[in-house]
This record gives structure tokens, C-alpha cells and sequence, in this order.
């Protein structure tokens, strides 16, 4: 059934019916308002997608971020909350908290970090695979917090690099979501090279 185009006079764009994708010669694809009807006849009925390979491991990666939560103070849970099934980080891939540093490609510092605790931290940071990321949670790892004194670090950053921040004290867990989301973002493009 080729699709017909039908006149509304309240509406100032040319619209098509809605047909179910498949059911047509477009199998599937979208004709655009204003655009001529495409012409399959090349494809063989299937559908072909071209990109660069560097596009889609990057897709790949911002898709499939598997997090070790490394949490020493009170943000560590609002980390807890963010897994929980009411945010539903499943959502943008980044379900599988792992524990384990040989597993896990994105390190969330959430809490403070004193002067004994950052070689350990810097240590779990090496252990893990390339490519890794790093997210620091809330005032203490960003900046020291309150903590303005010399047993704590002022900022992880001093340690090990950071890729996002996500401020408050504590950061809701819709900040760190948007946190990781605006990581996502990053290693789509490309951004992040280590």
C-alpha cells in the first residue's frame, strides 16, 4: 500500500498517513515533510548503515559504562540511591556496578579523600582497563569541601585526572545521572583520549 499524502487546511506542514514501518516500499525508513518519496530499488529491500569504526567503539563505550564506586563519605549514598530502581540508571547502560577494578571502566570518587586513603585510590585507578574515566561526586573530592585542612586532599585531581565533576554536598542523584549522561556525551565524541 504506497503511502498517500492527505490535505489538512489547519496544518501548515505536508504530512503522509502513518503506516507501519515495513509495510511499505520505504521498509522502515522515514520520508521527511517536504522530501520526495526514495527510491529502494538499489538496496535490495535491506537496510545499510556507513560510518568510521572510531564512531561506533565510541558509541559502544558511552553506552556500556560499567562503574566502581568508590565511596568513602556521605555521597556514596546518593551513589546508592542512583542504582537504585527509582532512577533507573539501566536506562543509559551504566547498571553494572562492578567492584572489582579489572571489571569496571568508569571510577566514581564520592567522598573524601584523605592523604592515606589517595595512593590506594590512585592505585584501583591503574588496575583498571583502558579506556577509564573518572567522575568526582560532591564538594570533598572536587575541592576538599569544608575539609580545609592538611590531611585532606584539596580536589582529586592532584591524584589521579578527572573527567566530570558533579558539585553539592551531597549532589542529588540526578546530578551524578547527569554527570554520567554528560560523560556519555564526551566519549561519543570522541573527547576523552588518553
Amino acid at each position: 500500500m504506497p503511502a498517500q499524502r492527505f490535505d489538512n487546511p489547519e496544518s501548515i506542514i505536508a504530512r503522509k498517513e502513518g503506516i507501519a514501518p515495513g509495510e511499505d516500499a520505504e521498509k522502515g525508513l522515514i520520508t521527511l515533510p517536504g522530501e520526495a518519496d526514495r527510491d529502494l530499488g538499489d538496496l535490495g529491500g535491506g537496510s545499510y548503515l556507513t560510518t568510521k569504526v572510531d564512531t561506533m567503539v565510541n558509541w559502544a563505550r558511552g553506552n556500556s559504562l560499567w562503574p566502581l564506586p568508590f565511596g568513602t563519605a556521605c555521597c556514596a549514598i546518593e551513589f546508592m540511591s542512583m542504582v537504585s530502581s527509582h532512577y533507573d540508571i539501566a536506562r543509559f547502560g551504566a547498571e553494572v556496578v562492578r567492584f572489582s577494578p579489572r571489571q569496571a571502566d568508569l571510577m566514581i570518587v564520592a567522598g573524601t579523600i584523605v592523604d592515606k586513603m589517595a595512593p590506594v585510590m590512585k592505585k584501583i585507578y591503574e588496575q583498571m582497563p583502558e579506556p577509564r574515566y573518572v567522575i568526582a561526586m560532591g564538594a570533598c573530592a572536587t575541592s576538599g569541601g569544608f575539609y580545609r585542612m592538611y590531611h585532606v586532599v584539596q580536589g582529586i585531581d592532584e591524584v589521579i585526572p578527572v573527567d566530570i565533576w558533579v558539585p553539592g554536598c551531597p549532589p542529588t542523584p540526578e546530578g551524578l545521572m547527569y554527570g554520567i549522561l554528560k560523560l556519555k556525551e564526551k566519549i561519543e565524541r570522541g573527547e576523552i583520549k588518553r
